[in-house]
């Protein structure tokens, strides 16, 4: 084991896939100056490649070198770019496996950087993974360790598959432990942080620490949580989320992303499909509003889920109403 930060397990991963797979390759803009300048000397411009800022271009490069048998990371930076290359990931990339047939496959791993409460304005601040959840064809990942951003990646990049890596900056700071030795993480299975009995926590990417964090808080109002980590958007583990609401009868989905046709509202109907015997009360959804970030931190600090406002919500989930209003939101 390695103590080692989100950031630098991510980068471990795809070092580790170039040099075991000479099919793999990355490209994006600036490479070769910011992100890999210090590994140019191992794998060479022809590996790492520097772009234009043109996300069509780039995104559709990649993809045709995928449908040729090569294995491209595309680095599109913040998530938000995405869209500037809409028709090549959701047309191209998500459908040609079917629209051939089954004869060929896009096996190319997008990498995007999720920056949400850092005052980077509207254009640079989305979570989309739900939008693209709603295009057939695509796995979406969402780690939120090191340990899962390095074994999910190494997963998507041996995948036959296009595969969506949304990174949340909030994490890359983050420290723990990550096997030296070659492992994957599945795609497709979720991971329970913590056991609870009481209350179902499901969250996404950073605010899996949060959640983690709340589930502390709420050991001390004697309320025992259960924290699952989805790890994947899409395929979306249903069976480990129902199984625990199952057995706690409450539910609270943690989701910084907009809660209109979200994630957040595909676990709860979910659950609501396949669970509502269980249940002891409602689901409670905690999103962002439906509104474009603004750039102001101290309005952009007010829309995301946090540990107290997850606290706070157990608490009334659970009846306890009075604690509830005595923790600060």
């Amino acid at each position: 084991m390695a103590l080692i930060t989100y950031a630098e397990a991510a980068m471990q991963a795809i070092r580790e896939e170039m040099r075991s797979d000479s099919r793999v390759f990355v490209m994006g803009e600036d490479l070769q100056t910011f992100a890999y300048a210090d590994a140019l000397a191992e794998f060479g411009t022809e590996r790492i490649r520097s772009t234009p800022i043109c996300e069509t271009g780039f995104f559709g490069a990649g993809i045709g070198a995928a449908l040729t048998g090569l294995r491209p990371v595309i680095e599109g930076a913040f998530s938000t770019f995405l869209y500037s290359a809409m028709d090549q990931i959701a047309n191209q990339a998500a459908k040609s496996r079917y629209m051939f047939g089954g004869q060929a496959s896009v096996p190319i791993v997008i990498r995007v950087m999720v920056s949400y409460g850092f005052a980077s304005a509207a254009h640079h601040a989305d979570r989309p993974w739900g939008l693209f959840a709603q295009v057939p064809g695509l796995k979406i990942i969402v780690p939120a360790t090191g340990h899962d951003v390095k074994g999910l990646l190494k997963a998507a990049l041996r995948d036959g598959n296009p595969v969506l890596c949304f990174e949340d900056r909030s994490l890359f700071g983050l420290r723990g432990e990550v096997p030296d030795h070659d492992y994957t993480v599945p795609i497709g299975v979720a991971d329970v942080k913590q056991a609870g009995s009481d209350v179902t926590l499901v969250a996404v990417a950073g605010v899996v620490q949060h959640s983690l964090t709340a589930a502390r808080t709420l050991q001390d109002h004697g309320i025992s949580a259960e924290v699952i980590d989805v790890r994947t958007v899409v395929p979306l583990d249903r069976r480990t989320i129902v199984s625990s609401v199952t057995k706690t009868g409450r539910l609270i989905i943690v989701d910084p992303a907009p809660g209109m046709c979200s994630l957040a509202s595909e676990v709860a109907a979910t659950v609501a499909e396949q669970a509502f015997e269980s249940l002891k009360g409602p689901v409670v959804r905690l999103t962002a509003p439906d509104v474009p970030v603004p750039f102001s931190p101290q309005l952009e600090r007010l829309m995301y889920p946090t540990a107290e406002k997850i606290v706070a919500a157990a608490l009334r989930l659970v009846s306890r109403p009075d604690a509830a209003s005595r923790v600060a939101i």
